[in-house]
């Protein structure tokens, strides 16, 4: 799975299973893994610690991907049209900082495509976009219950009320970029 070619994006948009299950689509990523950064506690973060609020770190997904198959800005791109990006530190009935909206960089050239990105899409919503653009600090993976959630849980409440409307928004928004059945 490691391929020189390959790029990393970290982006959080509310419950990490939920931006897990939409990224798991769309052609040309690798490898989807959901976790915590950016906050200031230090050590390894649990679920619970995180859902606190107390650590500052938000439920993230680290995101690997191949640039000949999707390009990091349409990648951000889906990225802001299946989550609420105008709503401060709250994704529907999540709330908390661990639920902002949040595009974690790993370098110049990321940072500056995202604030492009943002720029572009500033009057595709009825209210200002609050998504934070960040430098990635330590990613931390989340345990390994979290990891293929949607796949691994699909029937579950949560997943039918709220992650199956995202994924038929995904459908209909960006066909064109997602892997064939």
């Amino acid at each position: 799975m490691s391929n020189p070619a390959y790029k990393i994006a970290t982006v959080g948009g509310g419950c990490f299973w939920c931006t897990e299950a939409v990224f798991q689509e769309v052609k040309g990523i690798i490898k989807v893994v959901s976790g915590y950064t950016g906050g200031r506690a230090p050590g390894r973060p649990t679920y619970r610690e995180v859902c606190s609020g107390l650590t500052g770190h938000a439920e993230v997904v680290q995101i690997t991907f191949d640039p000949a198959l999707i390009s990091y800005r349409d990648l951000l791109v889906i990225f802001m049209t299946t989550h609420d990006p105008t709503t401060l530190n709250r994704q529907g009935g999540d709330v908390g900082t661990q639920y902002r909206s949040v595009i974690y960089y790993h370098n110049d050239e990321q940072r500056q495509t995202a604030e492009l990105v943002l720029a572009e899409l500033k009057d595709s919503f009825d209210a200002p976009i609050v998504t934070e653009v960040s430098p990635l600090s330590t990613f931390y993976e989340a345990e390994e219950y979290h990891q293929d959630y949607y796949r691994n849980n699909s029937s579950q409440g949560y997943c039918s009320f709220v992650i199956s409307p995202k994924l038929t928004k995904l459908r209909k928004q960006h066909a064109d970029k997602l892997n064939s059945a």
